[in-house]
């Protein structure tokens, strides 16, 4: 043992030392005194280099290698010291065979890239590396094995490929944008994308790779190369406002004029030099919108953001003159009745506001100012609409899809949006048991729950800290404080570092219209909303909270043996023009009609009626259908009941219920649903979902 010592090159760090005191008694090798002269001056080599190299040598390739080699082996070292190489990397052997067979025939063997799926960490990995394989003769000019240099490239691969990725990202993203987009580089303004819009606008020429001056030569004088020049220069963006442009919408054509609004904005590299710039702009030329009207809906939906939470408040103080002789759960019963019945009304108010409003925009109609009347007019209805969404699921009558749901991944999910959402002062920390079981929920409710609980806590902590989301597995005995049925339940904590609540506030803070934010910043229903989700879910939330402790949001959910489905990426249906007749049953004729111009507009025919029983009528006749679209409340028959007669009567006829809130009783899980209000591009996706045909 001691005289085999001085024949394993001395150094080679800790992997030499390994080699130095290793019994070689029983090796295929040998004792070290007795291996040929190329495999120690190879070994010499190995060990004086800091990059990653071995040797495999003899019939079973025997694995010697160097500590920058160890670092790739991980796990496997040291055990893989002396060991067959292709035992050593048994999970990737069929990659390996072939290559190591040419390199036993002589032939050497290079790659700058190849990708292997190796475990070397207790996991199967996507590794990439450069290597080359050179045989290595002994003294009777037989090959006895190889020596191997090699890189791993995991690490530029993997950038490289997410930077292709983000790449497409940004393109399919500029695609869908609405207004025209071009990116220029280098100081001439070299054309490297331009979107469909922005072809649509100035006309279809040959762009990339070619500077600004070189496709529109028409713009000399009016400013634009000069505006450019400056940008690149001072990398100071520039706006421009109702700028008339002169250009050619063909290289022959005739000009024409076009009012745009634009900006040039500078790219700038880690360095903060200027690179190429930016443009995004929209084309202001026409304008068709009837402001007066735009105004009256305006002053409408103003009006009604304004009194909704005081009609609320005043219907609750009403019922509370009798809420003191009332258990927790009977108030409960009576404001989800009190507000399903004002959701009912709000939606139906706000139905043809939202829907006429959907329709202008989309049209792209009208100066800056009415876009950005529309605009304002349209996020004002947005928010009554969620407004009521909230007030839904606080008193759990809001529309659920609930499903098999893997909330672990879910959460990972929303690691992007969260993180823009809380800001860069405060850190995300994620602590998910690993092998969890699915969920009961609503994919879409659960990842707003979740958004207005990081806004809670974002809001929390002015000066910074951390936000934690965990998830693990809790089985629930009786009695406990959750008040649920014992048995395994997911339970989902989000915890700040924050101010923290005392007990008064603590025990208000899930009740509708409390907030701790200050009037205007809030309107005291995200807590209660999240609350309201969990138990029409089956489950249960808790807030845990001390002055200066920050707080803790847990929130329990069913389980289910189901296989949750795996997220499907978030892409718009194609929504190509329709065909066909129509029939449209509502008992609310704004509602009706406001329904039936979106209808109108994806290319149907509509024929209207306001109740179930006319509509039957009609169907006794000879009316043609291709579809039938209906309200569920109305007077007489109910929305559902017809389905139900259609069903019978027309089996095969695509049937779309709309409601304005979980109008759950006599409704089955088997009629399509459409919940109101909603925009034209929501009422085609659901019909696209309906018929199985996007045209």
């Amino acid at each position: 043992m001691g005289e085999a010592l001085i024949h394993i090159p001395a150094g080679g760090g800790h992997t030499g030392g390994l080699l130095r005191a290793l019994d070689w008694s029983a090796s295929p090798l040998g004792d070290p005194s007795t291996w040929p002269q190329p495999l120690k001056t190879l070994l010499n080599i190995v060990m004086g280099s800091n990059q990653p190299m071995f040797v495999a040598w003899g019939e079973a390739g025997a694995l010697l290698y160097n500590d920058a080699y160890a670092e790739i082996l991980a796990e496997k070292h040291p055990s893989a010291v002396g060991q067959p190489f292709l035992k050593v990397w048994a999970e990737i052997e069929g990659d390996l065979i072939p290559i190591v067979a040419q390199a036993y025939r002589g032939e050497p063997v290079h790659m700058s890239d190849i990708e292997l799926h190796m475990e070397r960490r207790g996991y199967r990995e996507e590794t990439h590396f450069a290597f080359s394989y050179t045989p290595v003769r002994d003294e009777n000019g037989a090959v006895a094995g190889f020596f191997c240099a090699c890189t791993e490239t995991t690490a530029q691969v993997l950038a490289d490929r997410r930077a292709l990725e983000q790449h497409e990202r940004y393109r399919r993203l500029f695609q869908q944008a609405p207004g025209f987009i071009t990116i220029l580089k280098q100081p001439e303004h070299i054309f490297e994308f331009v979107n469909d819009a922005y072809i649509r606008l100035f006309g279809k020429r040959d762009h990339v790779g070619r500077t600004v001056r070189e496709v529109f030569p028409e713009l000399e004088g009016q400013g634009f190369f000069e505006w450019l020049d400056e940008v690149y220069a001072t990398g100071e963006r520039h706006v421009a406002h109702q700028v008339s442009v002169r250009l050619r919408l063909a290289a022959e054509g005739p000009e024409v004029e076009r009012i745009l609004d634009f900006i040039y904005e500078p790219v700038l590299d880690d360095a903060g030099k200027v690179t190429g710039i930016f443009c995004e702009g929209h084309d202001t030329t026409e304008t068709h919108l009837a402001q007066q009207a735009l105004r009256e809906n305006q002053a409408r939906l103003e009006e009604l953001n304004a009194t909704l939470e005081q009609r609320v408040a005043i219907a609750l103080a009403e019922r509370a003159l009798v809420q003191d002789a009332l258990h927790q759960s009977q108030k409960m019963d009576a404001m989800g009745q009190l507000t399903g019945g004002v959701a009912h009304d709000f939606n139906n108010l706000l139905m043809p506001i939202i829907g006429s409003l959907d329709m202008l925009q989309r049209r792209g109609l009208g100066d800056p100012r009415t876009q950005r009347l529309i605009d304002g007019a349209l996020e004002s209805a947005e928010r009554a609409k969620t407004l009521v969404q909230r007030l839904l699921a606080f008193a759990r009558r809001q529309p659920l899809q609930a499903a098999s749901v893997d909330v672990a991944a879910l959460i990972l999910g929303l690691e992007d949006l969260l993180s823009s959402t809380v800001g860069p002062r405060i850190r995300i920390a994620f602590d998910l048991a690993p092998d969890l079981p699915a969920g009961i929920a609503d994919p879409n409710q659960l990842e707003m729950a979740l958004l207005n609980l990081a806004v809670n806590s974002r809001d929390a902590m002015p000066d910074g800290g951390t936000l934690t989301i965990a998830v693990g597995i809790e089985n629930l005995q009786p009695g406990h404080m959750a008040g649920l049925e014992a048995g395994a339940y997911l339970r989902l904590c989000v915890h700040d570092t924050g101010l923290g609540m005392d007990e008064e506030t603590r025990q208000q803070a899930a009740e509708p219209f409390f907030s701790t934010k200050g009037v205007g910043r809030g309107t005291g229903l995200g807590l209660s909303m999240v609350h309201g989700l969990a138990a029409q879910l089956g489950g249960a939330l808790e807030v845990e909270s001390e002055p200066g402790a920050g707080t803790t949001i847990k929130i329990w959910l069913p389980t289910t043996d189901q296989e949750a489905p795996s997220p499907m990426p978030r892409t718009d249906p194609v929504l190509g023009p329709r065909s066909g007749t129509v029939l449209l049953v509502d008992d609310e004729d704004l509602v009706r009609a406001s329904t039936a111009d979106m209808l109108t507009d994806l290319g149907y025919r509509v024929v209207e009626t306001p109740t179930a029983e006319d509509a039957l009528r009609l169907m006794d006749g000879d009316l043609r259908l291709d579809l039938v679209i209906t309200d569920h409340l109305m007077p007489g028959m109910t929305g559902a009941d017809l389905a139900r007669r259609i069903a019978r009567d027309r089996p095969g006829l695509p049937v779309l219920l709309i409601s304005g809130y979980a109008e759950a009783e006599g409704v089955g899980l088997e009629l399509s649903r459409l919940t109101k209000p909603f925009r034209q591009g929501e009422l085609a996706a659901a019909l696209v979902e309906l018929t199985g045909r996007d045209s």
